[in-house]
């Protein structure tokens, strides 16, 4: 049986203690059905959200009219257009008025929602994001943070940049680090995360130039009262799922590589484990006789489950969801947007993104140190999203 449809207006006051997110329902690889079926799963689990929908109006009014937890918590606004994954950034930022990308980033400009969720071109919607919501002041490169499955309690680990720009100089890490640091304790609810900044190896003598430079920074910043966070230096790639870190500092280029080889990695032992357990007859029966194990185990690396890239940095809070999400791959992601929205996380970035400026100026460069000029301010190129 289908629900009547009845549109609601999120920009009016909602029940108390709801939080307005705004949702790119096109750019997925599954379409709108899958974005719709995903918000609806997060609106069954949580009755205080409440969304802006963008896209073509009488598809979503037909989708969203199918569900009925639904019903009196959305608000479509009408967008034709579509960034595809293949659009290049440095096009869509000149054409993109008019797409669902486009305005979903513009309800969180405009102050109707607090966070927009996206399943589109990651580049795009950096470029996008950056055009129309801007960079915090003081913040000279934006990051991409996503959640890395580990050992520690919580079971992820926070890595960032992951690929919003393959260039980071010793501010720029400074900044990821107490970015990080504040998604951890709003996203993640650790009071005092430890960041470690990944290099070739521990010791101290070793990393470029502006690794050394930025480990004396975050390590001033750190020791600094109220900053509510441990610094323990450097860490190695081993480290990216350990339980002695809660926060990975490094720049897009190194991030996204190692993003990309945990994903391929993970895929490769699944299916090893899939052709070893089909082998024979005996490895089919040890399979069913350890299928709540392996249950487990594929819940706890399930991606779907921490689905959504955070862009730190700007005016405002954008939770990129995998471009192949399926219902409870976007699901995750509006969790994470609920959660973030409803800590106040983009005022705390801010005082954050304050206070490492105020930290790296009191610190000074060290001796003979030289901090590069910023060539992304001078050339005007678009960030380099590669997630």
């Amino acid at each position: 049986m289908t629900a009547a449809l009845v549109q609601s207006d999120p920009t009016q006051p909602g029940p108390p203690g709801s939080v307005v997110i705004s949702v790119d329902a096109m750019g997925g690889d599954r379409g709108p059905a899958a974005v719709i079926a995903g918000i609806a799963k997060s609106a069954q689990k949580n009755p205080d959200i409440r969304f802006i929908v963008h896209g073509p109006e009488p598809e979503l009014r037909r989708l969203i009219a199918r569900r009925s937890k639904l019903v009196g918590r959305c608000d479509i606004r009408h967008a034709e257009s579509v960034v595809t994954m293949d659009d290049k950034p440095a096009q869509v930022v000149r054409s993109a008025q008019g797409t669902s990308m486009w305005s979903a980033v513009e309800s969180v400009r405009n102050g109707e929602a607090t966070v927009a969720v996206s399943c589109g071109n990651t580049g795009a919607l950096m470029a996008l994001s950056m055009l129309r919501l801007r960079k915090l002041p003081g913040v000279n490169r934006p990051a991409i943070a996503v959640l890395w499955p580990s050992r520690g309690p919580q079971g992820f680990n926070i890595i960032l940049d992951v690929g919003a720009d393959i260039r980071a100089d010793a501010t720029d890490l400074l900044q990821y680090a107490m970015m990080g640091a504040s998604y951890a304790r709003n996203g993640m609810g650790l009071a005092r995360p430890r960041v470690g900044l990944l290099n070739v190896g521990t010791e101290d003598h070793k990393g470029r130039p502006e690794l050394k430079e930025a480990h004396r920074l975050i390590a001033a910043a750190a020791a600094v009262e109220g900053a509510n966070m441990d610094y323990i230096g450097f860490v190695e790639g081993g480290d990216l799922m350990s339980a002695r870190v809660d926060v990975i500092v490094t720049d897009g280029f190194t991030g996204n590589v190692a993003l990309k080889t945990g994903e391929g990695t993970a895929k490769l032992v699944g299916d090893f484990l899939k052709d070893a357990f089909a082998n024979s007859i005996m490895s089919k029966f040890a399979a069913l006789l350890a299928m709540t194990s392996l249950k487990r185990l594929q819940k706890r690396i399930d991606p779907r489950r921490v689905n959504g890239g955070v862009f730190l940095g700007l005016n405002g809070t954008v939770v990129k969801s995998h471009g192949a999400a399926d219902a409870t791959g976007v699901s995750a992601a509006v969790k994470l947007a609920f959660q973030l929205a409803r800590s106040g996380f983009n005022d705390r970035l801010k005082a954050r993104v304050a206070q490492a400026a105020e930290a790296a100026e009191q610190a000074g460069p060290a001796e003979g140190w030289e901090e590069p000029a910023p060539q992304d301010a001078a050339s005007g190129r678009a960030p380099q999203a590669e997630v």
